[in-house]
């Protein structure tokens, strides 16, 4: 009688310890619908992707990509700014629902990740300190360059970058560098890169966007060559629930068709980046 009432409370306590866990397998979307409110992780310092603004608030293409999307669901937005080695190391436990944070789906990636929505294509180049001598690609190699850690600029700096998604160019590798240092984000690569040429980092290997954008911040900086590749960038989930990827796919689909993914990407860039060039 004790055995069986050990095996009872034994029984009970894993039913209440399953009941604990984050709802991850299947119910991600019953879960936001039952909120209201996608969770959505994403970069508070990459502009023009995302950043805090004067109001100290998200705000730049990722983000107004996530909110349209909220939207679409019918549920609020709340955002959450992990850093980029969290969000991609998986094993979220319900902390957020899904990432938008221009993430290239790559085949190491889908072993963790669903990727139901590429909403945009981004170029990736390299930048420069405005004194340096370099006037071809071929001048970094065997230079200290910078990149954002577990990122697809990291990858290709390390010539080591494989893209799987559809859509995306053949690219080349242009240069190999002596020594690649990572970053949090390219921000505090640039920010390096801006001590001067060759002080710390030779170059930045970052997207197109985020290197214009700080140079109009003053960064003492400037693109080196074309760009180096371009990556397809997605909405990325963890796997386990085939509804809510089917809807968030629908709602990326439906921004493609009625013109709001254009008119975001001119918004904040300038240029339509939600298709090849």
């Amino acid at each position: 009688m004790r055995h069986l009432t050990r095996l009872t409370a034994l029984a009970a306590s894993l039913a209440f310890t399953i009941s604990a866990l984050p709802a991850n397998a299947g119910a991600v979307l019953d879960r936001v619908l039952a909120a209201k409110t996608l969770k959505v992780a994403t970069d508070a310092n990459w502009a023009p992707q995302s950043f805090m603004n004067d109001k100290n608030e998200l705000d730049g293409f990722d983000v107004d990509v996530a909110k349209d999307i909220g939207k679409r669901l019918g549920v609020d937005v709340e955002f959450v700014t992990p850093g980029w080695d969290i969000i991609t190391a998986g094993n979220w436990s319900g902390r957020w629902d899904m990432h938008v944070g221009s993430m290239t789906p790559t085949k190491a990636r889908a072993e963790i990740f669903d990727f139901p929505g590429v909403y945009y294509y981004t170029p990736a180049a390299v930048a420069v300190h405005r004194d340096s001598k370099a006037t071809t690609l071929s001048d970094l190699n065997d230079k200290a360059v910078g990149t954002t850690a577990t990122s697809t600029f990291e990858a290709y700096a390390k010539q080591d970058l494989t893209l799987d998604a559809a859509g995306a160019p053949a690219f080349k590798y242009e240069f190999k560098p002596k020594d690649v240092k990572s970053y949090s984000n390219s921000t505090t690569a640039f920010d390096d890169l801006r001590l001067g040429d060759g002080t710390r980092l030779h170059a930045v290997v970052s997207s197109l966007p985020s290197i214009m954008d700080a140079e109009k911040a003053g960064y003492p900086i400037k693109q080196l060559g074309d760009p180096v590749f371009y990556e397809p960038l997605a909405v990325a989930t963890e796997h386990g629930d085939a509804e809510f990827d089917a809807k968030i796919s629908e709602a990326v689909k439906a921004m493609q068709s009625d013109g709001t993914l254009s008119k975001l990407s001119v918004k904040w860039y300038g240029v339509d980046y939600t298709v090849v060039k």
